[in-house]
């Protein structure tokens, strides 16, 4: 498999080198070059496959041989050490719980999966230097990341995230682990951490003190897997007759990316739903055919306060750059804190379930989506465990919520971090 820049001005590379490059020369996002269909016999009886079995027939093609069928078995098996379950919440309607991961984030899968590609890259070549992996957070990938390479031979990683923007819980489990992590303070917003990276990638100052690669959805090892879970999901339902509908609270896109990844693989999805806080670029782009990044809003969703989705490139590019074809297979919503709020209220009182403020907005997406339809059932994609949003939960159901045994690993350790301002600040800490 081949991987080219979408932005069209940079050579093809190999699978390995999109995962060690995390971004073209020319500041563009890989894409594999073809995307090949499953067999409709295995997707119509998914119910007889593993997890390990289905995510590894979802992958393989844009691996190809650059590592073996054994050892990329082995790395699917470290990586899905976890469930994926569907929760009932109402008739036509399920939450997909994405958090029972060590960091409690759906971005388990992707960190985990690329610490170990990139693991096994690294054995295999016996680099003389460490790989450096720079990656910027609004909230959860930095635990995920600093969890999956955490120990990881010859790999030291790069945390920056937005001073203050993230919540106490996200802090602790991207501070607090030391070895080969190092998580950079920065003042600014997520947009400031992602463009610090995007430029570090491509300056050439930095070359002879660090190999830099990228852990953000912008990378494909991070991206790609992501698709495994859309499977799992499909492999659960009950009743496969109705039309079925993923809403995905987004952020930077890569998650439900990689849904329309699964879609074009054969999964039969009618449609996608994207539910965003008031950083509403793209639902404003599907209503307006204007896409304007603008300046980041902080909210209390805050791994969704992305106000230039780096990810949004590649959905264009899987509809072929067609508003009409894009718009058939995208809805957009977006909420306020209040309305998030609200919502996570209304599904404790009404169903007893526990959601933080990215499901809640999933759910209010979903739910507005299919007042417009018949025949369809819908999940709504929990991406993190309420316990990391203690101080937004809807008023009385922080009290009912036991710290899970992850939690309470990291809760009390000291936070060590490095405080830095601009990019200056970033190039003097990989330079000394």
């Amino acid at each position: 498999m081949k991987y080219f820049s979408l932005n069209e001005n940079a050579p093809d590379v190999s699978f390995r080198d999109a995962v060690v490059n995390g971004i073209a020369p020319d500041r563009g996002l890989y894409f594999p070059e073809s995307i090949s269909p499953l067999a409709k016999e295995f997707i119509d009886n998914i119910e007889n496959y593993s997890n390990n079995e289905i995510a590894y027939e979802v992958i393989k093609q844009f691996i190809g041989d650059e590592i073996p069928e054994q050892d990329l078995k082995e790395i699917i098996e470290e990586t899905l050490c976890f469930d994926f379950p569907i929760v009932p919440i109402e008739e036509n309607i399920g939450s997909l719980e994405l958090f029972h991961g060590p960091t409690m984030a759906f971005k388990d899968v992707g960190g985990r999966f690329m610490a170990r590609c990139l693991g096994y890259f690294n054995k295999k070549e016996k680099n003389d230097k460490d790989i450096t992996v720079l990656v910027a957070t609004s909230g959860d990938t930095g635990g995920a990341v600093a969890s999956g390479f955490l120990g990881v031979e010859g790999v030291k990683v790069v945390i920056l995230y937005p001073s203050g923007k993230v919540s106490n819980v996200q802090e602790k489990q991207l501070t607090t682990l030391g070895q080969n992590i190092t998580a950079l303070e920065v003042e600014g917003a997520f947009d400031d951490c992602q463009d610090m990276v995007k430029t570090a990638f491509l300056d050439p100052s930095l070359a002879p003190y660090r190999n830099l690669t990228s852990a953000n959805s912008i990378n494909v090892a991070r991206w790609l897997p992501q698709a495994f879970y859309f499977f799992f999901a499909y492999k659960q339902l009950k009743d496969k007759s109705k039309d079925l509908v993923f809403s995905v609270p987004s952020g930077n896109f890569g998650n439900i990316c990689a849904g329309m990844i699964g879609q074009k693989l054969g999964l039969p999805i009618k449609t996608f739903v994207t539910g965003t806080n008031v950083n509403k670029v793209v639902p404003t782009y599907l209503e307006t055919g204007e896409y304007e990044p603008k300046p980041t809003i902080q909210t209390i969703s805050n791994a969704m306060d992305v106000g230039a989705p780096s990810n949004f490139i590649r959905i264009e590019k899987l509809h072929d750059f067609d508003i009409n074809k894009l718009r058939k297979n995208l809805k957009g919503y977006s909420y306020t804190d209040d309305e998030a709020t609200r919502a996570m209220g209304y599904l404790y009182q009404k169903f007893n379930y526990v959601a933080e403020p990215h499901g809640a907005i999933g759910y209010l997406a979903l739910k507005n989506y299919l007042k417009t339809t018949k025949n369809t059932q819908g999940l709504f994609l929990e991406t993190a465990h309420p316990v990391k949003f203690m101080d937004v939960l809807f008023e009385g159901v922080a009290e009912t919520i036991a710290l899970p045994d992850q939690i309470k690993a990291v809760i009390d350790k000291p936070k060590v971090s490095i405080k830095i301002s601009d990019y200056e600040g970033l190039t003097d800490f990989l330079k000394s």
